[in-house]
């Protein structure tokens, strides 16, 4: 106030200008206006009074401003703006525009986000980030897990608790199984989805390697397992960054509400059966989605079913068949072992690298995503060869028969029949039998099947049992020449070292 004293001085006793006055006390001018004119207001002249005090002056000069209150604009129930949010498509402004219709004298756009915001912060810290309804459901394993004895030996089994957590409605969904092992991750999905009744457009799951081969933060590897049976249900896997908890914030929490609320008021129970432990966590789990919100109308469960069940995808007609998938090298034998037995793949891709698809019941092989062969799996070490993945020729030894050899040979000729199945009859393996067929059919192409059944009966009338016989039968052409008739006749005349017929009867 000693300076404000010093201003009114210089200006009204000597006379002053502003520019001298601020330049002699410092200040600026627009300082020095601003004083005279609330000096002008408070009608202060110079001296002042003498009983005016540096408290009272600063009272006259900057008197107290007065707030007029306006009145408060009509408000939403934010908990229903906040939950509508969660619907596809929904917008702050298209919602604003819904709210003026309602109440015209309302608040503007940026007082509504602005209250919005503040709304959203008084809300837990897991439902800041708002989640499109049927988008996203969240999957983990709780880290406490539950015994199980074995009625026979009395020993106790850990059984995995697996929790998912739906996105817009916060809806639970639990169960138990054996381990995190492939099989039961696929199979709790496979379930999952079953009591859903739908399908999410993305699960964002943890790292572990039942889900992720390899982790990375921008291109992580998913288990060719768990992406065939995204495939089938049509949805994305997306899993969280290694070591970023937020990532998956719902299913972290989701996790607590087990841990706490189920899985603490079963352990003084005993259970003997994983279905006796499963059907105590859906009774539990139907008492915790039914539970009301403490900000928010309605329930986990009517949530569930009037945000995301309406948005999510519907469920394939078939369930997922589970299938593993392994890379291996196709062998110069064009097969593939699985289970100690070989499957036959095209013979082009022998020494390739290929992709087996293996169900319980079907083989599916793989080249470059396209689907090279099929085979029904089965037990046993004998191969399992399909013949049209053979080379012509393997295809002709290999499909080979005695019985389709000798149709042939009855087609050529009676005799040519006769002597293969002479031949055959005195072989002792399948490959001689082969080799006689084909050497028979050449001897068919070069002379003729006339020549070769005519050759084939001279051969059978000398006794000749080789190939060679009949082969030097057709080049000597001794196949066209007429069989010579030996005449035996019998001594006419008495002689007595000749006994006669009647010696012999």
């Amino acid at each position: 106030m000693r300076k404000i004293r010093q201003v009114l001085r210089l200006h009204y006793e000597n006379q002053q200008s502003r520019r001298a006055i601020a330049r002699s006390l410092g200040l600026s001018r627009d300082a020095i206006a601003d004083y005279l004119t609330r000096a002008a207001a408070a009608k202060l002249t110079w001296p002042l009074p003498p009983d005016l005090d540096d408290a009272a002056l600063e009272q006259r000069l900057f008197p107290p401003v007065v707030a007029i209150a306006a009145p408060r604009k009509p408000e939403p129930d934010w908990a229903q703006i906040h939950q509508e949010l969660k619907r596809k498509g929904a917008t702050l402004q298209v919602l604003h525009e819904e709210y003026l219709a309602v109440h015209p004298d309302g608040m503007a756009y940026s007082l509504f986000c602005q209250r919005h915001r503040e709304f959203a912060q008084t809300l837990k810290r897991y439902m800041r980030q708002t989640y499109v309804a049927g988008e996203r459901v969240f999957v983990d394993y709780a880290g406490p897990t539950m015994g199980i004895a074995d009625r026979q030996t009395g020993e106790m089994l850990v059984a995995q608790i697996f929790v998912a957590v739906l996105g817009a409605s916060n809806y639970i969904y639990a169960e138990a199984h054996w381990s995190q092992s492939l099989p039961d991750w696929i199979a709790a999905h496979t379930r999952m989805l079953e009591h859903f009744g739908a399908v999410p457009a993305v699960i964002v799951c943890d790292n572990l390697k039942a889900a992720v081969t390899k982790a990375s933060r921008t291109e992580p590897v998913v288990n060719a397992t768990y992406q065939d049976m995204a495939d089938h249900y049509g949805t994305l896997i997306l899993p969280a960054r290694s070591y970023q908890p937020k990532d998956k914030a719902k299913a972290e929490n989701g996790v607590l509400i087990v841990e706490r609320w189920i899985l603490f008021r079963l352990r003084k129970r005993v259970f003997t059966s994983l279905g006796e432990l499963n059907t105590a966590i859906r009774e539990l789990l139907t008492e915790i989605n039914a539970r009301p919100f403490q900000k928010l109308p309605g329930s986990r469960q009517s949530a569930f079913e009037t945000l995301d069940r309406p948005a999510m995808l519907p469920l394939s007609a078939s369930p997922y068949e589970y299938a593993e998938f392994r890379k291996v090298r196709v062998g110069l034998d064009y097969c593939v072992k699985v289970d100690e037995r070989p499957y036959s793949v095209p013979f082009r891709l022998a020494r390739r690298e290929v992709e087996l698809r293996l169900t319980a019941a079907t083989i599916e092989v793989l080249h470059r995503g396209q689907r090279v062969a099929s085979h029904v799996r089965s037990a046993g070490s004998a191969p399992a060869i399909d013949p049209q993945h053979m080379e012509a020729a393997h295809r002709h030894f290999g499909l080979w028969e005695a019985g389709g050899a000798l149709a042939w040979a009855m087609q050529t000729g009676p005799h040519v029949h006769h002597f293969l199945q002479t031949l055959l009859a005195t072989m002792r393996t399948r490959e001689q039998g082969y080799r006689a067929h084909n050497a028979l059919k050449k001897l068919a192409n070069d002379f003729t099947n006339r020549r070769l059944n005519a050759a084939c009966c001279r051969a059978i009338e000398i006794g000749a049992q080789s190939l060679s016989s009949v082969r030097s039968i057709l080049r000597n052409s001794l196949d066209q020449q007429p069989t010579a008739v030996d005449d035996v006749q019998e001594a006419s005349f008495e002689h007595p070292n000749v006994r006669g017929a009647e010696y012999y009867h």
